[in-house]
């Protein structure tokens, strides 16, 4: 029973790094002022631009004809999705702090959820 349970908090938790990877795909393509690459060279990319590092070039993170991180590119939700997810887990499977924190602020998130819905049932009025 107590292996379901760790399986449930660890799925929930990989449901919450997907969409933190999603949000941090997002903010990186919308939220981006300057171009992250400015040559067609990417060692002299990774010199002079503050947004383009060695993880781009080895995951192989596409751009646009501007030098801008590409938001409709599949390959760079996939990759920020399962560099959040890989990080996550591996923290959370590292650490027994992180996870036991991560299942406290859960049970916590569940019981003012329930605790407000049945708040809410009680001052309902019917008629």
């Amino acid at each position: 029973m107590q292996t379901v349970i760790g399986l449930w908090y660890y799925l929930l938790a990989g449901m919450c790094f997907v969409l933190f990877g999603t949000v941090a795909h997002v903010s990186r393509a919308v939220f981006n002022v300057y171009p992250d690459r400015l040559s067609d060279k990417p060692l002299m990319d990774m010199a002079i631009s503050d947004g383009y590092d060695a993880d781009d070039w080895l995951f192989g993170t596409e751009y646009d004809e501007a030098g801008f991180y590409k938001l409709d590119s599949g390959r760079n939700l996939k990759i920020a999705v399962l560099s959040t997810l890989a990080l996550g887990w591996g923290a959370m499977l590292l650490s027994t702090e992180i996870a036991l924190a991560f299942v406290t602020a859960a049970d916590a998130l569940f019981a003012w959820v329930g605790g407000l819905f049945v708040q809410r049932l009680a001052e309902a009025s019917w008629w």
